[in-house]
């Protein structure tokens, strides 16, 4: 099974260009994007094969990603 692409940019296309201007203006964006990519990779590492891990982590990874991604989302909607 291939996992599905969740990074910002396919996520939220048409915010592609405002998304890159926050990750470089705006520090606490730009962290909470690098949390977000990190447990997304981490999710797709689990979900190829690469690691094992439990149901249990798998799904508190996927519900934090989750989480990181909706606040990116506010961030974005309301900072322009």
């Amino acid at each position: 099974m291939i996992p599905e692409k969740h990074d910002l940019h396919h996520e939220f296309p048409e915010y592609h260009d405002r998304i890159h201007e926050l990750k470089i203006n705006n520090a606490h964006f730009a962290k909470m994007f690098e949390q977000y990519h990190d447990v997304n990779r981490e999710v797709r590492r689990i979900e190829e094969g690469v690691e094992s891990t439990s149901d249990q982590y798998l799904e508190d990874l996927k519900k934090k990603r989750l989480l990181l991604k909706d606040q990116l989302y506010e961030m974005i909607r309301h900072t322009q």
